[in-house]
């Protein structure tokens, strides 16, 4: 009856996006007042358990995703971004292509959110199409990889980090597994599969195209380069050096301030401030402007993932985590495939990578007590079962069909089979990281 009652909170909450398209946040809220109803918690005390799972979750993360919003979009609009595409584009040259498309997106996709780097890096791929005569699907669909990628599977991006917040996992060890697991995913669901969309032909509108600055107006490249990457090594430094270190040595305190994400945010946001602002004589006032756009266009994701630990607040409060973990232990599943089945199904039904995410974590978050999964894989699981198939319902499909001007049948040929890939081919990488760790 307990887990009925779950399902029905689930599905009010996929009822009230997909049907009632209702805002995702407002779903939230709606769909834990009613779970906790239905699951027995006293009317008093509802209102707390959202409160408390709205703060909770929000408290490890402001920083990390304001400060990621503000550092992509610096990297956006002092051009390093395009600095970085044309100097890759010149070292691969036209014979690997989308080889250099998918490395693009895989740097710039990492301090970028996803739907800024779509609309920031797709025109660029546009440009190298026209400019080579290839197909803007053979060279957009590598770079699309790496950014559906490091949105689901690499910190800061806001699931990957509100799931290791929700786990207490590692961030740092985290996004090394990650990165061990992006690399063969981007490879293969990008360069190899686009091998065989050579022959789709895509008319991108005009107004798609990029503006391309002018040289003399970019950054270098080793600015650009290490201002964009700066939060992957403090975050990776960081940890390794507090791994190697004796638990008696004075040194793993500080390490484990300069390791914390909100720390690595902050300071590559001062450093992203001087090399790409200040340095390049862009007065304080705009900077502080576009930090200020930034911090607005991500104010929605903010608040669901505060939805979303309302909804695990709830489930917790309620003692329904704990019976579900108990349920699920004794299931003949590997309980990493099972955090991919159950977020894959939430996303191929609401369509938000993000909301399938935090959605299995209220779920699932208790196995990692009872069964012996390492939280980093956990989150990885996640994070590639939360970008399985992406079709009709989610504003990403629309995105790729209108930019790239396609027919609904070559968008699910090309856009929905490529995120499938990449789920499919994440999770076979969780498995095989999980043998050896």
């Amino acid at each position: 009856m307990t887990i009925l009652l779950v399902l029905i909170s689930i599905a009010l909450l996929v009822i009230l996006i997909v049907w009632a398209k209702l805002n995702p946040f407002l779903a939230f809220l709606i769909s834990s007042i009613v779970a906790g109803f239905l699951l027995g918690l006293p009317a008093d005390q509802i209102a707390g358990s959202v409160q408390k799972g709205m703060g909770g979750l929000l408290g490890d993360l402001v920083v990390v995703i304001v400060m990621g919003a503000m550092l992509g979009k610096l990297v956006a609009e002092s051009g390093a971004a395009q600095r970085i595409a044309g100097f890759l584009m010149k070292l691969f040259g036209k014979n690997r292509i989308t080889w250099a498309m998918s490395l693009t997106g895989l740097i710039v996709g990492i301090p970028l959110f996803y739907n800024v780097g779509f609309v920031l890096l797709v025109p660029l791929a546009f440009t190298v199409a026209y400019q080579y005569r290839l197909s803007a699907v053979y060279v957009g669909i590598p770079l699309l990889a790496a950014l559906s990628v490091t949105h689901g599977f690499l910190p800061p991006h806001p699931s990957p980090a509100a799931l290791v917040a929700q786990f207490d996992a590692n961030m740092g060890l985290t996004l090394l597994y990650g990165l061990l697991i992006t690399i063969p995913t981007v490879a293969l669901a990008g360069p190899v599969f686009a091998k065989s969309l050579k022959n789709i032909q895509a008319k991108p509108l005009e107004t798609f195209q990029a503006e391309v600055r002018e040289e003399s107006e970019l950054p270098g490249i080793a600015n650009s380069l290490i201002t964009a990457l700066l939060p992957v090594f403090l975050l990776i430094a960081t940890t390794v050096i507090s791994l190697g270190l004796p638990e008696s040595s004075p040194l793993r305190p500080l390490f484990g301030f300069l390791g914390d994400p909100g720390v690595v945010m902050l300071v590559s946001v001062l450093y992203a401030t001087y090399s790409l602002g200040i340095r390049r004589k862009t007065s304080m006032k705009k900077l502080m402007d576009s930090y200020t756009q930034a911090t607005k266009d991500i104010a929605m994701i903010l608040l669901i993932v505060a939805g979303a630990g309302a909804l695990k607040q709830i489930f917790t409060d309620s003692g329904v985590s704990q019976e579900i973990a108990d349920g699920l232990k004794d299931w003949p599943i590997h309980p990493l495939i099972l955090a991919w089945t159950i977020t894959a199904i939430i996303r191929v039904c609401v369509g938000s990578a993000t909301v399938a995410g935090l959605t299995t974590a209220g779920i699932i978050a208790p196995i990692i007590h009872t069964m012996n999964v390492d939280p980093n894989l956990l989150v990885l699981s996640i994070g590639a079962g939360s970008l399985m198939f992406s079709h009709f319902n989610d504003a990403g499909f629309w995105m790729y069909k209108e930019f790239f001007n396609l027919s609904i049948k070559d968008t699910i040929k090309t856009w929905s089979l490529m995120e499938t890939l990449v789920a499919i081919i994440g999770l076979i990488g969780v498995l095989i990281l999980d043998f050896f760790i």
